[in-house]
């Protein structure tokens, strides 16, 4: 564990962090944070054993502040542990740590029937991106455990190159809402048939405000002018925070038939709705917008006037006698 060209003063806490007792070893693991000396790593990969999860949080901590690839496997073990705060201690760790070059090592975890260190690996697999990971992905998307399902679909959305997933779809329905909204959000990085029309029906009809808030998120992605007439509806949901990001799907899919509900939702109660409905109607270049755009001119909402009046300006560039003004 140590040797002979150590510093003396590092090999007496090394020593320490083997002690008996509590107190002693807690002094150690400690003091060996504050000097900082890279000799110490491979007694405090021993100390990630410890029974005490005090003892192991600090030796997280201090292994995480050296940086050092040789803690990654070891850190691995600790995502599973039965304590929450070394498990989410040995997460923030890893976050920083792992690469590309620990995806063999976490697909392994991954498969390892411990659920937290499950749930763990799945947010690690965002960081690294890699396609390859889908294979070890799927199997979640039918745990019976929804909290495996959510995090599997979400990680989905984080791997490189993948634009069909059919199994997704299913989980958009899942009769947890928190799996449905995670689902949701996914489906907005996906080109499966069927995707624009589920995420419509979410929209319209799911009787969570959060998936329908999610739904409208990813038609605002996907921008398919297929959706127009599910996101007109929506403009008219009940919670603001769904008519907010509709009016924002529909600024990149200009369509006529939107005019009227955009309209209307300049006086909606809430600014950011009127704010975004201003420049859905600077998109859709409408000259029959421009009177209820300039009676928002006087809207309390500083950005809510000065969207406006960029899409008022906007209309009017677009208009064909602007040009002999």
């Amino acid at each position: 564990m140590y040797t002979a060209d150590m510093d003396p003063e590092v090999v007496q806490w090394v020593e320490m962090l083997r002690s008996p007792q509590l107190e002693e070893r807690l002094v150690a693991v400690k003091t060996l944070q504050h000097l900082g000396d890279e000799d110490a790593i491979e007694a405090l990969i021993v100390a990630l054993s410890d029974e005490n999860p005090t003892v192991q949080e600090i030796a997280i901590t201090t292994l995480w502040e050296f940086a050092t690839p040789v803690a990654i496997t070891p850190l691995m073990d600790c995502i599973g542990s039965p304590h929450e705060n070394v498990r989410a201690e040995a997460l923030s760790a890893l976050k920083e740590l792992v690469s590309t070059n620990d995806l063999m090592k976490l697909l392994d975890v991954l498969q390892v029937g411990n659920t937290d260190a499950q749930l763990n690996t799945l947010v690690l697999l965002r960081k690294i991106h890699d396609a390859q990971a889908l294979p070890f992905i799927l199997p979640f998307f039918e745990s019976e455990n929804p909290e495996l399902r959510e995090a599997a679909v979400t990680t989905l959305r984080y791997l490189n190159q993948v634009v069909r997933c059919e199994p997704a779809l299913a989980l958009a329905q899942d009769p947890v809402e928190s799996v449905r909204r995670a689902a949701t959000l996914t489906l907005g990085h996906l080109s499966d048939e069927g995707v624009i029309p589920l995420l419509c029906e979410l929209l319209t009809t799911d009787s969570d405000w959060q998936v329908r808030r999610n739904a409208a998120q990813s038609l605002d992605l996907l921008a398919s002018a297929d959706a127009i007439a599910a996101l007109i509806t929506a403009m008219e949901d009940t919670e603001w925070q769904v008519r907010k990001f509709t009016a924002r799907a529909l600024q990149k899919t200009a369509d006529e038939r939107a005019l009227p509900v955009l309209i209307k939702s300049l006086t909606d109660d809430y600014s950011d709705v009127r704010r975004d409905a201003a420049t859905a109607l600077g998109n859709l270049a409408d000259a029959n917008a421009l009177p209820a755009l300039q009676q928002t001119l006087h809207d309390p909402d500083m950005d809510v006037r000065i969207f406006s009046q960029r899409a008022i300006d906007k209309i009017q560039k677009s208009m064909p006698e602007a040009s002999h003004a």
